[in-house]
């Protein structure tokens, strides 16, 4: 009797095992069929090579990041507000939610010459190698003092990387229906000149390589919630029918480029100190007037965090719960519509920025308007 019971327990377990080997199978072969379908909607959409552009393997999401971002240089980076390492302490917060892990980001390729010479002057790029050039851009004046080969080593090449990784992100975008660069927004840099630690224009040249490489993306629309007035792409999009732009800014600090506001389709000045129920509604009434004024096929955000009250530059008093519902109307605004969005970070001059964007980047993955490329590879999830 016992050897029966043994018998009839063996055939059990084996029959479950093989139930759940079955189970496995078809469950990666779902993911498998998922995927295959996104990369044909991809194909369908019309996107051509480019050496900035990378596919998404099936457990990466489209958030863009890399290590090399962050600027560190015998404290050098003390000497600007800009917080240069916020980026990888906005990372980090993600990973200790244990809602993403290391393999989930996605690494970009940095921005060659060749690249920014799509929308920079060559004499621009060139003034780079001067090292007194590089500290005007950048506003941090000792970096004048510094071998140029060390200034492009330890200060250019992580915003070349980054400005990488927010052409990257247009790209995703098309595939996925939103992606995140951790790092970009560098919204005061335009094609002949740089300033305001923006040294490349990262948002023109993503436009740029949608409205090239894309064959579904011909118009933009430019979301620019970053405390301060966005002259650099303004500057670059002033007589192009086919990009939008709306700014909501501080019109009372940097940079006050009355000739660049020729170029805001939906311009929303602030007043210091304006606080959440001001600046919600004004973002909220905004933007639906802008998606009925223009119908972009892809958005790109530019989401400042130096909005946040007791920011030394923006002098607005956002809350931290401000801005992450501020985030959430923007994605929300977007994929209700089935536009394309893609975020970049932009400004933020507090330590407790970083924390603020892994926030916000959590509550849009909690409300459901961000996901995973292919949700069933998320563990735990």
């Amino acid at each position: 009797m016992l050897f029966i019971i043994r018998d009839l327990r063996s055939a059990r377990h084996a029959k479950t095992a093989k139930y759940m080997a079955e189970k496995t199978f078809e469950q990666q072969t779902n993911i498998s069929k998922k995927c295959k379908i996104a990369e044909k909607d991809k194909a369908d959409k019309g996107v051509s090579g480019n050496e900035l552009y990378k596919d998404l393997n099936p457990t990466q999401w489209p958030i863009v990041y890399s290590p090399n971002y962050n600027i560190s240089f015998f404290y050098l980076q003390k000497l600007h507000p800009f917080d240069s390492e916020k980026w990888g302490r906005t990372v980090g917060l993600l990973l200790d939610s244990g809602v993403l892990k290391n393999e989930n980001f996605i690494a970009p390729v940095e921005a060659s010459e060749k690249h920014l010479l799509e929308v920079h002057t060559q004499e621009y790029l060139d003034s780079l190698k001067w090292s007194w050039k590089v500290a005007a851009v950048t506003e941090v004046p000792p970096v004048a003092l510094l071998p140029n080969f060390i200034v492009q080593r330890v200060l250019l090449k992580p915003l070349r990387l980054q400005t990488g990784g927010t052409v990257l992100a247009g790209k995703l975008a098309v595939d996925r229906g939103w992606a995140i660069n951790v790092g970009g927004g560098f919204h005061h840099c335009r094609g002949d000149d740089g300033g305001g630690f923006c040294a490349y224009a990262d948002i023109t040249l993503s436009i740029h390589f949608l409205f090239k490489n894309v064959q579904s993306i011909s118009k933009a629309m430019i979301i620019d919630l970053d405390a301060h007035q966005g002259n650099g792409h303004e500057r670059d999009f002033i007589d192009n029918p086919d990009v939008y732009i709306m700014d909501v800014y501080n019109s009372g600090i940097y940079p006050r480029d009355v000739y660049a506001k020729r170029a805001i389709k939906k311009k929303v000045e602030l007043r210091h100190g304006t606080d959440d129920a001001t600046y919600l509604a004004l973002v909220e009434s905004n933007i639906k007037e802008a998606l009925s004024e223009f119908h972009p096929d892809i958005i790109i955000y530019n989401a400042g965090t130096d909005v946040l009250e007791g920011d030394p530059l923006g002098n607005l008093a956002v809350t931290e719960q401000g801005i992450i519902q501020r985030d959430e109307l923007v994605f929300k605004s977007a994929r209700e519509k089935n536009i394309p969005i893609f975020m970049v970070t932009s400004g933020g001059y507090q330590k407790r920025t970083a924390k603020v964007v892994a926030d916000s980047i959590l509550n849009l993955y909690n409300k459901g308007l961000i996901t995973s490329s292919c949700p069933e590879l998320q563990s735990g999830l």
